[in-house]
C-alpha cells in the first residue's frame, strides 16, 4: 500500500488544540498496588461502546480498567490524528463528533484507569467468578512485559473488522481496505491515491467515498454490490430511525457536490496494473452477485479502497464459551439477553460485537450494560444502580432500551440488505489469490473441495494452508467458507482463537513463573 506523497490541506494548521482536557495520561503499570485490585470493571475496547459504558460505570460508582489497543481513545469511528500532525478541526472529518468529545470529557475527569496501548489476547474466568484480563503492551504489542488485570465483572467492546472478498488483482499496491482508506485520513490525514475508486458493499462506503473527495481526491465512482431498494421493504425500521436517512442524505449530497457517480448492482471484478494500481473492471452485477457477460467497463485509478461490510470481532467471547447468532449477513455476532449479558454470567458485551449498528447503538448498547453491571454489583435494578434515582433512573434504563431495539431494527434491514450473493465466486480465476498470506489460490481451494473431499474450512485450511498466516483467517475466512460449501449457505468462520492477538512465546514463559498459571484457552474442557 502506497500513500499518495501529496496530504489533503483542510484540516491542517500551525497551532494544534490543546488536548489536555481530552486526553489523560496513560496509567503506568510499574504500580499496580496504586490501583483497586480486583476493579469492579474492566472494559476492553475504548471505541463508542467501551467509553460509553467506562464512563457510565465510573460515574455510577465502580472502579473501572478501560484497555484498549491504541494510544488515543475513540476506536475506529471516531479515530483522530496525533497532536504532532496539527490538525486544527479533526471533527470535519466526522459527524457527530460532539458525542465523542463529551465521552472524552468525562473520561478524561474520572477516576478510570485507562490502559492505552494494550493488547489483550485473553480473558479467563477464575474460580472465584472474577476475570482476568491478559495483555501485551506496545505500538505492535512486541513488548516482552504481559500485563494482569483483575476485575469483577467484564465488558467487552471490541469493535468488528472489514470483510473482504477477492478478485484478480486485489493484492496490488494501492488497493486498501474502505475501512483502512478512511483510517488513513482520519489518522495520518494523507490519502492512499489521487484518484480513488471506492467499491464492495455496505454504507461504510459513502462515508469513506465522502470523505475522500472532501479532502480533494478524485473518485470516479462508488460501485456498490447491493441496491438500496431493499431498505424500502422495511418502512417501519427506517420511520424508527429518521436520523439514518438524513446521514444518508448528508452523504449523498456530498458526493453530488463532488460528481461521483454511485454505481448500484455493479462491482470491481478486476484489477489492472504492474507495479500499483492502474485501472480496474466495473462489472454489472445479477441479483445473486454474478457478473452480467459483456458489461465490464474500465475505470482509470491509481487506488481502490474495497470492503464488503464488517465482521463481529468476538474472539475473545467466543473463547470462554459465549454462545453467538447468525446475523442477517451471514456473519456471527454474540447472543445477548435484553441488558446486554452474554450467556458467560458476569460478561456482557455492547456496539458491533452483538452486530454492527454504528455509533449511536454503540453509546446506547454501552450505557445500558454500564447500568446493567452496576445494578449487579451494587445489589439493586438497573434503573437505580445510583443512589437516589429511583424511577428516573428506571426510567432511563427503559429509554435506552427502547432505543437500543429500534437502532439494532435497522441494523439488521442493513445488514440483510448488503448481504453477499452467492454469485461473487464467479469473480475468481483459479490464480486469484484467496488467502494473502498463505499466497492459496482459489484453484487449491477448489482442488479440496472437489478433489480431495474437504466440506468445510477447517478442512481446506489442513489441506492448503489457507487461514494459517498471520492474520488467522480473519481476511480470507469468508471466501474459504464460501468456496468450501460449493454454492450453498457457508458456515461463518467459528470466530475462536486461543489467543486473540500474535503473542511472544516469552511473554508466556514469563506466565509459567506466576502462581496463577497460564490461563488456560479451553476452560469448559478442564
Amino acid at each position: 500500500m502506497t500513500a499518495s506523497p501529496s496530504e489533503p490541506q483542510a484540516w491542517r494548521g500551525t497551532d494544534s488544540p490543546s488536548e489536555s482536557e481530552a486526553r489523560p495520561e496513560t496509567a503506568s503499570l510499574s504500580e499496580p498496588q496504586a490501583w483497586p485490585e480486583p476493579f469492579d470493571l474492566a472494559v476492553v475496547g475504548a471505541g463508542s461502546a467501551g467509553l460509553s459504558g467506562a464512563v457510565t460505570a465510573a460515574e455510577l460508582g465502580l472502579s473501572v480498567a478501560l484497555l484498549d489497543t491504541s494510544t488515543q481513545p475513540g476506536g475506529q469511528f471516531y479515530r483522530h490524528p496525533a497532536p504532532a500532525l496539527g490538525a486544527v478541526r479533526p471533527e470535519a472529518l466526522h459527524h457527530d463528533w460532539s458525542a465523542f468529545s463529551d465521552l472524552r470529557r468525562r473520561l478524561a475527569t474520572s477516576d478510570i484507569a485507562h490502559l492505552a496501548g494494550h493488547h489483550v489476547w485473553s480473558t479467563v474466568r477464575e474460580s472465584d467468578g472474577t476475570w482476568t484480563v491478559h495483555a501485551v503492551t506496545g505500538a505492535d504489542g512486541a513488548d516482552e512485559r504481559p500485563v494482569r488485570v483483575r476485575a469483577r465483572t467484564l465488558l467487552l467492546a471490541t469493535g468488528a473488522y472489514e470483510r473482504q472478498l477477492p478478485f484478480p488483482g486485489w493484492t496490488l499496491p494501492g488497493v486498501v481496505g474502505a475501512g483502512g482508506a478512511q483510517a488513513m485520513l482520519k489518522s495520518g490525514l494523507v490519502l492512499p491515491g489521487r484518484r480513488i475508486v471506492v467499491a464492495g458493499s455496505g454504507p461504510l462506503l459513502l462515508a469513506v467515498a465522502t470523505s475522500l473527495a472532501a479532502a480533494g481526491a478524485r473518485v470516479p465512482a462508488v460501485v456498490e454490490a447491493a441496491g438500496y431498494l431493499r431498505y424500502a421493504r422495511s418502512p417501519r425500521a427506517l420511520v424508527g430511525n429518521p436520523g439514518k436517512a438524513a446521514e444518508a442524505l448528508l452523504h449523498g449530497a456530498g458526493l453530488l457536490r463532488h460528481r461521483v457517480r454511485v454505481q448500484a448492482r455493479s462491482a470491481v471484478t478486476e484489477v489492472h496494473g504492474t507495479d500499483r494500481v492502474e485501472a480496474v473492471t466495473v462489472t454489472r452485477l445479477d441479483a445473486d452477485w454474478r457478473p452480467v457477460p459483456g458489461t465490464g467497463r474500465r475505470i482509470a485509478c491509481d487506488a481502490l479502497a474495497v470492503g464488503h461490510g464488517l465482521v463481529p470481532q468476538i474472539e475473545l467471547a467466543t473463547t470462554v464459551g459465549c454462545a453467538t447468532r447468525r446475523l442477517p449477513d451471514g456473519t456471527l455476532g454474540l447472543a445477548l439477553d435484553d441488558l446486554q449479558e452474554t450467556s458467560e454470567p458476569g460478561l456482557w458485551a455492547a456496539g458491533e460485537t452483538g452486530g454492527v449498528g454504528g455509533a449511536e447503538l454503540a453509546r446506547t448498547e454501552g450505557e445500558l450494560a454500564a447500568r446493567a453491571i452496576a445494578a449487579r454489583l451494587l445489589g439493586s435494578r438497573p434503573g437505580e444502580a445510583r443512589s437516589g434515582e429511583g424511577r428516573s433512573g428506571e426510567g432511563r434504563t427503559g429509554e435506552l432500551r427502547r432505543r437500543r431495539d429500534r437502532m439494532r431494527a435497522f441494523a439488521d434491514v442493513m445488514s440483510a440488505a448488503h448481504a453477499p450473493g452467492p454469485g461473487w465466486q464467479d469473480w475468481l480465476t483459479d490464480e486469484t489469490d484467496v488467502c494473502r498470506c498463505e499466497e492459496v489460490g482459489a484453484g487449491r481451494v477448489r482442488e479440496a473441495v472437489a478433489e480431495l473431499g474437504a466440506r468445510d474450512a477447517r478442512t481446506v485450511k489442513l489441506l492448503t494452508r489457507a487461514g494459517m498466516g498471520w492474520c488467522q483467517g480473519r481476511m480470507c475466512g469468508t471466501a474459504v467458507a464460501c468456496l468450501a460449501a460449493r454454492g450453498g449457505a457457508a458456515e461463518p468462520p467459528a470466530e475462536r482463537r486461543p489467543f486473540a492477538v500474535p503473542v511472544r512465546l516469552s511473554t508466556l514463559a514469563a506466565l509459567g513463573d506466576d502462581p496463577a498459571g497460564p490461563p488456560d484457552p479451553h476452560p469448559e474442557a478442564s
